[in-house]
């Protein structure tokens, strides 16, 4: 087998491959002696058919074979002999001519074909200890254990109905049918729907020309949809509502106390309190790891700069500009409301691949240098909770997971990422710094990935796409007043 190199530019390469036609026909011959004994032909005997009549039988066949196999384990063995690392799967390419290609099934002309392929760049590791970070650390006070226990309360808050006007903090039992331009619209209607006022469920306005109606009241009120509402046949629109009250129930007060404790399913407000507790250091904590895991990522980019695959960069680019023109189309809105171009954008987008490729590439090598590894145990429980978020749908992400080559990857990658992000803060330097809840939560827009200013619907696309940028997904839309509907044809 002959291999030589056709391309060398860059992390660019081709190589061809040329295994003589005598090479390929000795293959075959072993091939054949060693089914000699199995096949049955009719007029011979088992074990008993001259050579030339099997080949002529099944030579073509086992040839092909052959070839399939070369083709598709050789790439591998060569790139290993050569020291090098594809970034993708490489492309192979054979002639397309029927009359070459039959020669070569007939052993009559040697198996040539090209391997292209861009490698991994050689990622020469630097010092890190230079590296400073600053944890953001936030204490919980227990006023703020209380207030979120009110919060979560309210679910099991209880009313009575009362005679008189509705305030805000009453909760409502309405029907209403809402119209634009006099006509009822998809998901405007609803009966028996509860609605607590001032908890700003609905759009903005609707909740305000309640307040002071009684039981028994009929009223037609008007609100605007916001511009940004999520279903483009209602943002920015007038519309109406036929309102009937049924039923008006005041709130009785909440208590922390072991009866609360009780109707949300726990044992005692002490356990409750320890519970939340617990979710909110949980909150809190995500917050700081993604602030400082952040910081790491800016100051390992100013110091890794080098030349990334032209196809990783394209693949993850595609991720990204899908989920853009996706959270675009889905908000109503183009590249000029968010004061830019589509040109802009995709320059901003590429540099945001680009920074996410090179990244990963570095991550990847520490790892490797560093011997981190993910048990399987650690996949296992990586699915486990990706089937809890899908109740319902355990057999078809079993299936995709099971049926789909490179989905476990999908699952290793942010596993990886994070402990080789564990490993590093061992390495480099922390400094915690107490701060308030405020400080913590606030938009820091210089730490949000240099590559993504100026481009339209970061946050989202960040969030969507991959870790690496560790941005927070956009705040959720205020809702208009239908129940459950789907968020293209609903008022809630």
């Amino acid at each position: 087998m002959q291999v030589i190199e056709t391309l060398a530019q860059g992390l660019k390469r081709e190589l061809k491959v040329v295994i003589p036609a005598k090479d390929m026909e000795a293959r075959m011959n072993e091939r054949l002696a060693e089914v000699k004994d199995r096949v049955k032909i009719n007029g011979f005997r088992p074990g008993k058919v001259p050579a030339a009549h099997l080949k002529k039988i099944y030579g073509k066949s086992i040839m092909a074979d052959l070839v399939n196999e070369i083709v598709r384990d050789k790439p591998t063995e060569i790139l290993s002999g050569r020291g090098e690392k594809s970034a993708t799967q490489p492309e192979i390419a054979m002639t397309e001519d029927e009359a070459e290609a039959d020669k070569i099934l007939n052993a009559q002309a040697d198996l040539e074909f090209t391997v292209a392929y861009e490698i991994i760049p050689a990622i020469e590791l630097k010092d890190v200890s230079g590296i400073k970070v600053t944890r953001e650390v936030v204490e919980i006070a227990e006023d703020e254990v209380n207030e979120q226990i009110l919060k979560i309360a309210e679910s099991a808050r209880s009313y009575e109905s009362k005679k008189g006007k509705a305030a805000n903090g009453d909760r409502v039992t309405i029907d209403y049918l809402g119209k634009v331009d006099g006509v009822a619209f998809d998901g405007g209607k609803d009966e028996d729907a509860e609605l607590v006022l001032g908890s700003n469920r609905f759009i903005p306005g609707f909740e305000e020309q309640l307040v002071g109606l009684k039981a028994g009241d009929e009223k037609v009120i008007t609100v605007t949809f916001p511009a940004e509402y999520p279903a483009a046949n209602l943002a920015g629109k007038e519309a109406t509502f036929d309102i009937t009250v049924k039923d008006v129930a005041g709130a009785q007060d909440i208590e922390i106390n072991d009866e609360l404790a009780t109707k949300l399913g726990l044992e005692s407000a002490d356990k409750l309190k320890e519970i939340v507790r617990g979710q909110i250091e949980s909150q809190y904590g995500n917050l700081t790891r993604q602030k400082v895991k952040r910081q790491i990522l800016d100051q390992l980019d100013e110091l890794y700069q080098f030349e990334t695959p032209e196809r990783l960069v394209e693949a993850e680019f595609e991720n990204i500009w899908r989920q853009i023109n996706t959270d675009l189309q889905q908000a109503g809105k183009t590249f000029a409301d968010e004061e830019t171009t589509e040109e802009e954008a995709r320059a901003e987008y590429r540099k945001l691949a680009e920074r996410r490729v090179r990244l990963g590439l570095v991550l990847s090598e520490i790892g490797e240098k560093a011997g981190v590894q993910v048990s399987d145990d650690e996949l296992q429980r990586s699915l486990f909770e990706q089937l809890r978020q899908f109740p319902g749908q355990e057999k078809q992400i079993l299936d995709y997971f099971k049926n789909t080559p490179g989905a476990a990857a999908s699952l290793r990658a942010p596993l990886f990422e994070e402990k080789v992000v564990d490993h590093l803060l061992g390495e480099i330097s922390v400094t915690d710094k107490t701060v308030s809840k405020e400080e913590l939560t606030a938009d820091d827009e210089e730490t949000e990935g240099k590559a993504a200013k100026k481009a339209p619907a970061k946050k989202k696309a960040a969030a969507k796409a991959d870790a690496t940028e560790g941005e927070e997904a956009a705040a959720p839309k205020k809702k208009a007043p239908a129940k459950k509907k789907a968020a293209d044809d609903s008022a809630e």
